[in-house]
């Protein structure tokens, strides 16, 4: 060996943040699922007349609606950001040739000033 650090490949790198990405994305839903779990048992607990099936059966359904309403916005969400990234491609993308034909606009008119004072130099 020369010393030389070795670096993996480019996909493997992509790779290894998609499963970054899954893993973090697994780790928010359950912490989700438990919020949902705490607060079902924190609303069932107000409720001290229910029987213990009526209860777990009263906290299910809670369970349910919660996670089933934070799996929407987080949609909802999820649609926006995807909708967003397009408006600010096409955005960056027409900021991109504006400043590229300014570029071209100034650098013609330098080389033709240059020019312009060439030929009245002579």
């Amino acid at each position: 060996m020369s010393g030389e650090k070795r670096r993996p490949p480019a996909d493997a790198d992509a790779e290894s943040a998609r499963g970054l990405a899954q893993m973090e994305g697994y780790l928010l839903w359950n912490a989700e699922v438990e919020q949902a779990r705490r607060l079902a048992r924190r609303f069932t607990d107000q409720l001290p007349w229910l029987t213990t099936a009526q209860r777990e059966d009263v906290e299910r359904v809670y369970t349910a609606e919660r996670t089933a309403e934070s799996r929407a916005v987080l949609t909802r969400i999820a649609d926006r950001a995807l909708q967003l990234r397009g408006e600010y491609t096409d955005r960056y993308r027409r900021l991109r040739a504006r400043c590229v034909a300014a570029a071209v606009v100034c650098a013609g008119a330098a080389g033709g000033a240059c020019g312009v004072v060439g030929y009245l130099a002579r």
